[in-house]
């Protein structure tokens, strides 16, 4: 099997979907990453970027139960698939060795934690 790329907004989506761990829907996703990165994002590039994530089978969808915050409407949750984890690992752990061959800069751990 090949080597699965993503691009940066891609990315920072399937990571979020990660971090919310079931409650990923279009709106927590727009505030997630706005928040996160201080990006101005549309909710249209957000839905974009999980259906990319769908087709290449990243994350996979499936409808709440209705609410009534939303008049009844359910919202659709996405999860991360063993695919998409797996590609998030290996995207860290590229990144992670470039940081680690970056003359003048302290190492970095891949599992530190840190804040954007």
């Amino acid at each position: 099997m090949g080597r699965n790329y993503l691009g940066e907004f891609e990315e920072l989506i399937l990571l979020a979907v990660a971090v919310l761990d079931g409650q990923a829907y279009g709106g927590s996703l727009l505030h997630e990453v706005t928040e996160k990165t201080g990006r101005q994002v549309r909710l249209n590039q957000v839905h974009s970027a999980l259906q990319r994530l769908e087709e290449k089978g990243m994350v996979k969808s499936a409808f709440g139960e209705p609410t009534s915050e939303r008049g009844g409407k359910r919202k659709r949750l996405f999860t991360i698939t063993a695919l998409g984890q797996r590609t998030l690992e290996e995207i860290q752990q590229v990144r992670a060795s470039f940081w680690d061959r970056l003359p003048g800069v302290p190492s970095l751990s891949i599992n530190a934690q840190t804040s954007i």
